[in-house]
């Protein structure tokens, strides 16, 4: 730690924090959770588990008219067996919701998965440190976006002046359900995410439930989605239940009803957007699941393939072409009696020409230069005017 400043340290509480919607206190510090405990205690499957404990969305937010801050973490990143080391973690710094920084993670433990069974060994680290300095000698507000890809326990905050935590400036608060494209799956960093690119871009503050592998109309998600404030709610559903075959047709209309009902019994008049998913050609009109393609991985290459057979679909195997027509049939359906129910069609944020132009690299999740292609979409149909979010109307 640097000596030139004279440091205060604040107290890591709650408070400090939003886009979590619980903590936990650990051996080390604060852990945020984008799950409250209840619902983590009906969980059994570890890649849950692992992704509602990454803080994608979640940032310290707070006043100050410090010139340097100082953050400590425990992060958990993630490897895998055969392939190059991943990029560190991002942390994004704002002030007065303007870009003003941004700091690689350091130190921490490193989870190593096998790709060919799955199974991880975590190999332990120090507490890392990052530094954010020059900042302007006035009173502000600064948010520190924590990474949406590793797991974070916050040890310690200082800085060179007191600090508080933010106050509320009136922006409406979007909660965003949805699979590892609404995590962030590749993104550059915690704001370039698309959630948080159309966030940003429409003034709101963003509370991301994206866990990546785990958008599975869950039934305790959702009623962590009734019991969590909010003024704009949206569910992108519809590629992890085909990447795992979870479900036939049979199961699954009655699956995204119970998911909406579940949330209207606690947001009965909120803007609602049920969003279907984007382009993903092996999966368009090709049943899951989906797996690596193991030739690929000892080429040092992670590329994902459908093994699911098309003739099946008419026995309600699921592919993304059903999918979408379920889901829009089901909000034609109810939005007769719900008004402030919408659908937007996934493919208009990410469609056939857009994959021409912007290939998935690895066949199912975008790169940085598509995410921010889909925040931008995703801002223009939802918030800007005439669209389901718009302050407008």
């Amino acid at each position: 730690m640097h000596t030139e400043h004279d440091w205060i340290t604040t107290p890591l509480t709650a408070d400090l924090l939003r886009g979590a919607l619980d903590v936990e206190r650990t051996e080390h510090g604060l852990l945020p959770h984008r799950l409250p405990a209840r619902a983590r205690a009906q969980n059994t499957d570890a890649q849950l588990a692992m992704a509602e404990a990454q803080p994608s969305g979640v940032r310290l937010a707070f006043r100050t008219a410090a010139t340097a801050v100082e953050l400590d973490t425990l992060r958990t990143k993630r490897d895998y067996t055969g392939f190059p080391p991943r990029p560190d973690g991002r942390y994004d710094l704002l002030v007065d919701g303007v870009p003003a920084g941004q700091a690689a993670g350091t130190g921490g433990n490193v989870l190593t998965i096998d790709l060919t069974t799955w199974k991880g060994e975590v190999a332990p680290g120090p507490v890392g440190t990052v530094r954010f300095t020059g900042l302007p000698a006035r009173d502000k507000d600064v948010e520190i976006w924590l990474p949406h890809n590793e797991t974070t326990e916050l040890v310690a905050l200082r800085a060179d002046a007191p600090v508080a935590p933010a106050p509320d400036r009136g922006r409406r608060v979007w909660l965003h359900h949805g699979s590892s494209l609404s995590h962030g799956s590749d993104a550059a960093s915690p704001t370039a995410i698309w959630p948080a690119i159309a966030a940003l871009r429409g003034g709101v503050e963003l509370v991301n439930l994206g866990f990546g592998g785990s958008a599975m109309l869950d039934p305790f998600t959702a009623r962590a989605m009734r019991d969590t404030p909010a003024d704009l709610i949206s569910v992108k559903m519809g590629i992890n239940i085909v990447n795992q075959d979870a479900m036939r047709l049979r199961a699954f209309g009655p699956a995204v009803h119970g998911f909406l009902d579940t949330i209207r019994d606690g947001h009965p008049d909120t803007p609602l957007l049920l969003v279907s998913p984007i382009h993903c050609a092996i999966h368009e009109d090709t049943p899951g699941p989906t797996a690596p393609d193991h030739d690929e991985i000892g080429k040092g290459r992670l590329v994902f393939a459908a093994m699911g057979d098309p003739a099946e679909t008419p026995t309600g195997k699921l592919t993304l072409t059903v999918i979408r027509e379920e889901l829009s049939r089901i909000v034609r359906q109810r939005a007769a009696d719900d008004p402030n129910l919408h659908y937007l069609d996934g493919l208009a944020l990410y469609g056939t020409k857009d994959a021409a132009t912007l290939p998935l690299p690895d066949n199912v999740h975008p790169d940085a230069t598509t995410h921010h292609h889909i925040g931008t979409r995703f801002h223009e149909l939802a918030f800007t005017k005439g669209g389901p979010f718009s302050e407008e109307g």
